[in-house]
């Protein structure tokens, strides 16, 4: 009754930007504009998904990293349930819509089986530098193309974020995390700048020691120096 009473108090007050949010954890990071399908099989997470679908409301998913909850998350939005089993069990497609601090976590949201949190929106700066985009543009097409993933060359549009590539370019989930807390896309850009800096000539150098491996053996036709 007492957290009823305290969470009441602290969401009626204009003066304070926090929010209650249900808040689904899980050992990845989710970017702005990702689309993410789950499948729902605990109690408590398909209460949750069952009020968004009630009430037309958003959930949070925060990292699990490290064995501890980190303080920012991404707020979800709820775009379709794809099948319902006899279970109770769900199929969800989701889509990522903004970066949130959390302020107070509840392991239980009052009167909910589902975690929840005080939360607040972080403000993004989403001006980026044109140049700096067309360089990792390049620098992505030469890491996939190293890798004989051409198949898979990312489809990006001419105003694509670094959120759009952050999941495809060998980030560790901890480096993810790092982006997700830079509110700048400049300061992003550059980040995953020297990334692809400092990984690009590491993979080329791999795949021609491939070739050369590949070669080992092999009758070669060579044209000797004309000397």
């Amino acid at each position: 009754m007492a957290v009823t009473l305290l969470l009441t108090f602290l969401l009626t007050r204009p003066s304070l930007m926090a929010r209650l949010l249900p808040l689904f954890p899980l050992n990845l990071v989710v970017f702005p504009g990702e689309k993410l399908n789950l499948h729902i099989f605990e109690p408590r997470y398909r209460q949750l998904v069952r009020e968004c679908i009630e009430q037309n409301t958003t959930f949070g998913i925060p990292p699990y990293l490290d064995n501890s909850l980190s303080e920012l998350g991404t707020e979800m939005r709820l775009v379709s349930v794809e099948q319902t089993y006899s279970s109770g069990e769900l199929d969800i497609r989701t889509k990522a819509e903004g970066v949130f601090r959390i302020n107070k976590f509840y392991r239980q949201a009052p009167g909910k089986l589902y975690a929840g949190g005080l939360v607040e929106d972080v403000m993004q700066d989403n001006e980026a530098d044109p140049v700096l985009r067309d360089i990792i543009t390049v620098q992505v097409r030469q890491l996939y193309e190293a890798l004989g993933l051409r198949k898979l060359l990312l489809e990006l549009s001419p105003d694509y974020s670094i959120f759009d590539v952050a999941h495809h370019i060998g980030f560790s989930t901890e480096q993810e995390y790092q982006l997700l807390a830079t509110t700048s896309e400049l300061e992003r850009q550059e980040m995953v700048r020297e990334h692809l800096d400092t990984i690009l000539p590491i993979v080329l150098e791999t795949e021609r020691l491939k070739e050369r491996v590949r070669l080992n053996g092999h009758f070669k036709n060579l044209t000797p120096p004309n000397f």
